[in-house]
């Protein structure tokens, strides 16, 4: 191959300074020689042989080009010296690979991540409605357990032997009508807010402030049931599995994943997960009431629970905020929930009166 002559500018990376230098580049029969551009000293004489493109030419903009043994570099910032090198060296063609563009790799990369995500969020979303009731029922108490040592470390639990027995009784004998097959365990601490909740592994939070501004024991049942429908929906589990679910998929974005696994075992951190949504609280409305319905209990108590916490705040929180709210608007509840005050006490006066005084 004759010689090519002068060519347009080059960077020259000798491997072992870090210095750059101007270059220019000559092809002969045998060699590429690589001279100084200031001096037109020799650089390197190189094999044509065993010189080859080196890096990704599809992304980077301008690709190397190296010899083999060797780690110095040559980087030909001009096109038309790169176009010059591939027409002469024919194996060093990729030199003229355009990269592909920025534009188009970002959408590339997008639409691969959001159909990634849109994977893994419907194996959340599956996860979190039919296999979370699969998960053994003492992992799922023992979950429930850590959650409530720890929120109620500094609290006060009430210890009164006979009102404990008719609440615990009143909640084991509404699971089974619903089929629930294991125990339930209903836990009163003293003091307020006005409120219960559901952990996993069926276990019942009461707040004695609630038990004693109930006008009457249907009220009590009534929030009760309600509480017995998201244990045998499994809505606890179900929301820490979609709550971890959507946390996992957010770290593994950010690749912040590394404490996933001490997340969960964390009793406090749990607290956000076990929020029910809308649709939760609804389907535990509903079978709060079917369930009192079908052991012939008075099933007005949740509707009127709700008509009474209204009338106590100026504004429906949950109407007010909208689709922020993790609760159905409360005028929606006592319209679902609205029922004629017929069957039999949901407590002998006995067991209301011990139940009242729980805490005492």
């Amino acid at each position: 191959m004759a010689d090519s002559g002068p060519a347009p500018r080059a960077r020259f990376y000798d491997g072992v300074t870090a210095l750059v230098h101007g270059a220019d580049v000559r092809a002969t029969a045998s060699d590429l020689v690589i001279v100084r551009r200031a001096d037109s000293f020799v650089l390197a004489r190189w094999p044509i042989a065993d010189v080859f493109v080196l890096g990704d030419v599809e992304h980077e903009g301008v690709p190397a080009v190296a010899c083999k043994g060797s780690d110095a570099r040559l980087v030909a910032d001009d096109l038309e010296l790169r176009r010059q090198l591939a027409q002469l060296i024919p194996h060093l063609a990729r030199l003229t690979t355009t990269p592909a563009a920025s534009g188009a790799r970002i959408a590339s990369f997008g639409a691969t991540l959001v159909a990634l995500l849109g994977v893994f969020w419907f194996a959340v979303d599956y996860g979190s409605e039919y296999a979370a009731p699969l998960l053994p029922h003492s992992l799922q108490a023992r979950l429930g357990e850590s959650v409530y040592d720890e929120i109620t470390a500094d609290k006060e639990e009430c210890h009164g032997k006979a009102g404990l027995a008719a609440i615990n009784g009143l909640a084991n004998r509404l699971a089974q009508a619903a089929g629930y097959e294991h125990p339930i365990t209903v836990h009163v601490i003293a003091g307020g807010p006005v409120n219960a909740f559901t952990l996993p592994g069926g276990i019942l939070v009461f707040f004695y402030d609630l038990i004693d501004q109930a006008k009457d024991s249907s009220q009590v049942a009534g929030v009760l049931a309600h509480e017995i429908g998201h244990v045998v929906h499994h809505h606890p589990t179900k929301g820490l599995v979609r709550q971890f679910g959507i946390d996992l998929m957010l770290k593994l974005v950010s690749g912040g994943y590394s404490d996933v696994i001490g997340t969960l075992g964390s009793g406090g951190s749990l607290l956000l997960a076990l929020r029910n949504g809308r649709a939760f609280e609804r389907e535990a409305d509903a079978t709060g009431v079917s369930l009192l319905e079908k052991l012939g209990i008075r099933a007005d108590g949740i509707a009127s629970f709700f008509e009474q916490m209204i009338k106590k705040e100026s504004t429906d929180m949950a109407a007010a905020a909208g689709i922020w709210s993790s609760h159905p608007p409360t005028a929606e509840r006592i319209a679902a929930t609205k029922r004629l005050p017929v069957g039999r006490p949901a407590f002998t006066d006995a067991e209301w009166r011990a139940l009242r005084n729980v805490c005492r």
